[in-house]
């Protein structure tokens, strides 16, 4: 019998308190795995970022990669200017760019660098400065700072997760056998690179920090290539884009290609 100011519970009421415990349950169980899922060390992020770009013996068998396609060239039309972007293992780049029917050439043969610049009255073959040469002595293979970065003596630490454009990225730092080191942002969804910081660029006599986003892969012989790739340097409204057309992979370039410009 019931005390008098007590009462018993419905049964719906008792019902429905299980169920709402039993789901509050689950999702803390859901919440707990995803959790989980995104507390892999260095090493697992890397080896899933290397097979969503197609695998590593993909990007072993690449060893030339021709790509061309519309380069931003800034100021208040914004031109477009053509460019063919040539690379070679190990570290042999060669840019092209046209400009008012005439043609810059950068290229750089893994030690040294020259470049032709016909656009500013510049007609003689140059070497590299110190500092270019010192860039381009930093920069990745053809296939990224990541792929085999073990073979090639690098370290990687993964330093938290930040946000890039609305997604969650693991922030890896990557330090080269020679001491540079650059950050790469992996998308946590597919594991392909979202950002990357770039060389600094010097402007009103300092350096500014440089970001290079990667968007809109595409499969070109079975390893994924970003189609735009977005640069922004801290301070300047106008960010720079470089759309991508075609891709080769594994085109014949003589070593020549990377010799100093006659």
């Amino acid at each position: 019998m019931l005390q008098k100011g007590k009462y018993l519970p419905s049964l719906g009421l008792v019902i429905f308190s299980i169920y709402l415990t039993l789901l509050l349950s689950a999702l803390l169980s859901a919440a707990e795995t995803m959790t989980a899922n995104k507390e892999f060390t260095a090493a697992q992020i890397v080896e899933k970022n290397v097979a969503a770009r197609g695998g590593l013996a993909a990007w072993r068998s690449v060893q030339t990669m021709s790509l061309s396609g519309k380069m931003e060239a800034g100021g208040r039309q914004n031109t477009q200017l053509p460019f063919t972007l040539e690379m070679k293992r190990t570290r042999m780049t060669r840019l092209e760019l046209e400009f008012q029917g005439q043609t810059a050439v950068q290229v750089y043969d893994g030690t040294n660098g020259w470049k032709l610049r016909p656009f500013l009255n510049r007609r003689e073959v140059e070497p590299y400065t110190p500092e270019e040469l010192e860039l381009a002595s930093a920069q990745a293979d053809l296939d990224g700072p990541l792929v085999d970065y073990a073979a090639k003596g690098s370290k990687v630490v993964l330093e938290g997760i930040d946000q890039v454009q609305g997604h969650d990225a693991y922030k890896l730092k990557v330090t080269t056998r020679d001491g540079h080191t650059r950050r790469i942002w992996i998308d946590s969804e597919t594991f392909l690179d979202a950002k990357i910081d770039g060389s600094p660029r010097r402007m009103d006599g300092k350096l500014r920090p440089v970001e290079i986003y990667m968007r809109d892969y595409q499969s070109v012989q079975g390893v994924k290539v970003p189609y735009v790739l977005e640069t922004v340097i801290e301070g300047v409204k106008q960010s720079h884009k470089m759309t991508i057309e075609k891709v080769a992979v594994n085109p014949p370039l003589d070593d020549s290609r990377f010799a100093k410009p006659m």
